[in-house]
């Protein structure tokens, strides 16, 4: 840690935590916006981050400001659990490579599972002896502790305890190693109009993961405990800010850390107080602390990590995601995959996706023609239905012709998906003189739906079928006039309120046609 990424670090978990939208969020520079600013550096340099983290402060805080952060909320709840348990298996691999040798091994690939199998493979044995020990040992005072009494943090007594069997008895295991012992003065980065121009894409780009990474990590540790509301539109400010702050001690954009903020809420943390106690201790460590913590085993670190991330799996929420849907159990289990094979923006695209395309299926199977009797009885709104007829209903006796009247009852959302298959059912009707579409129960329209509806009317006029439409919605009717519905009928008396009424008109219809007109 150096000494400017310490101050981003304190800064922009400072500022988040008072300006955030979660109570328990714990923000600063991830691993993965390492990922992504490193073809940054490699293009433009490490000046260049700077930059990118005051540009990408700005667009998230716009993007608050603008009240966006409710997207969020249009992520299904499989795939944040998916997102959830993906996290956990990174935050757990991730730690493999700090127990199988004392140094990292060059080579390993970017994704956690295969990092973790290569540092397994090529594992020192009596390194991985003392570094399990030492995770074990903080594992047992985690479980332990809190049976002992509720307030005692088994994390922190089993890293005080290891690092203090470390200290006494001679071990190969890899420490901290060396702080920083102050901070950098705030500067403001210096703001090359033509070096904007060309980072102005990756800023673009940085904000997003920001943005995303942080509103999934506090609506998941909203869900790990009572932590009371979460407000992702001030968490978008609050992140913002906090990248601002950021980039004026050189640092690297901030976002939440759903590491560090799993280990607060499953730590007992219930308010800001706990994610600015994290700030306040960094800058102790910093300051005070400096050489005493850089003794600390990694192994010990990585013990208390892998605890945390098997303790954020809740194995009652994925058996009930796996029992319910086998859509919500195909998108739960992608976007933990995705998770851990890819990364989080590429898993939250998938998972969104698959999801949207599930429940569009749904939607689209929802929506249904029937075809109703003439004969059957229909709801009476007159005060002249029959006195004898509960509710209004009245019966309305067969008719001589009624055979050439086809009443059609349009159910559900009228949408693109099913566009298409409504409008080859409906054309499918033959031997008929006329039409009624009731479209009473229509719950959703949109524009392919309605286009699809004048398709129809128009093709069943132009096969010399009249039309009637009866129950038009008042919030659709504007629709409906707009793209040709309405225009589509071959006279504007076709439209009526209620079907009887609808019903007499076209047995008149019938009668004219077979007849002829009246002298």
């Amino acid at each position: 840690m150096t000494g400017r990424s310490a101050g981003d670090r304190v800064t922009g978990s400072v500022l988040a935590a008072v300006f955030g939208g979660s109570n328990v969020q714990v923000s600063g520079p991830t691993g993965a916006m390492v990922v992504v600013l490193a073809p940054v550096v490699a293009s433009h340099g490490a000046g260049a981050v700077v930059v990118v983290t005051l540009l990408t402060g700005v667009i998230v805080l716009a993007a608050g400001v603008l009240k966006l952060g409710r997207a969020v909320s249009f992520i299904p709840w499989p795939v944040i659990e998916g997102f959830t348990l993906g996290i956990a298996v990174i935050i757990f691999l991730q730690q493999v490579p700090q127990l199988t040798a004392a140094t990292p091994t060059p080579g390993h690939s970017s994704p956690a599972v295969v990092a973790a199998m290569q540092s397994i493979v090529a594992a020192d044995p009596g390194y991985l002896a003392w570094s399990l020990g030492a995770a074990l040992v903080v594992a047992a005072c985690m479980l332990l502790a809190p049976r002992v009494h509720a307030a005692i943090r088994g994390s922190l007594v089993g890293i005080v305890l290891v690092s203090v069997l470390a200290l006494v008895i001679p071990n190969p295991l890899t420490r901290i190693g060396a702080l920083p012992s102050g901070l950098p003065a705030p500067s403001m980065p210096a703001l090359d109009p033509a070096l904007l121009g060309s980072l102005l894409t990756p800023a673009v780009t940085v904000a997003a993961l920001a943005a995303i990474e942080s509103l999934l990590s506090g609506r998941v540790a909203a869900s790990m405990a009572d932590t009371g509301t979460f407000d992702p539109d001030r968490e978008l400010v609050g992140q913002g800010v906090a990248s601002i702050g950021s980039a004026l001690f050189g640092g690297m954009p901030a976002t939440g850390a759903i590491a560090r903020t799993a280990v607060n809420v499953r730590s007992g943390g219930r308010s800001r107080i706990a994610a600015i106690f994290h700030s306040v201790v960094l800058l102790a460590v910093v300051l005070v602390a400096a050489g005493p913590v850089g003794t600390i085993p990694l192994a010990a670190l990585a013990g208390v990590l892998m605890v945390t991330a098997v303790r954020t799996v809740h194995l009652g929420t994925v058996r009930a995601i796996l029992r319910s849907t086998r859509a919500d159990a195909l998108a739960f289990v992608v976007t933990a995959v995705v998770t851990v094979s890819f990364d989080l923006i590429v898993a939250v695209v998938i998972g969104v996706v698959l999801a949207g395309v599930v429940a569009l299926r749904s939607l689209s199977r929802s929506s249904s023609v029937h075809r109703e009797s003439v004969d059957a009885p229909h709801v009476m709104p007159s005060p002249a239905a029959d006195d004898d007829a509960p509710d209004g209903l009245r019966h309305d006796g067969a008719a001589e012709g009624d055979e050439r009247i086809a009443i059609l009852r349009l159910d559900g959302p009228l949408v693109f998906t099913a566009a298409d298959r409504i409008f080859d059912e409906i054309r499918a009707i033959s031997g008929v003189s006329v039409v009624v579409l009731r479209m009473s129960q229509l719950e959703l329209v949109d524009a392919t739906g309605a286009r699809m509806l004048g398709d129809i009317v128009q093709a069943l006029e132009d096969r010399g079928v009249t039309v009637l439409i009866k129950g038009i919605q008042p919030r659709h009717e504007d629709l409906f006039r707009t793209v040709g519905v309405l225009g589509a009928l071959r006279h504007h008396k076709h439209l009526f309120d209620d079907l009887p009424t609808a019903i007499g008109h076209a047995r008149d219809h019938v009668r004219r046609e077979r007849c002829g007109p009246t002298p």
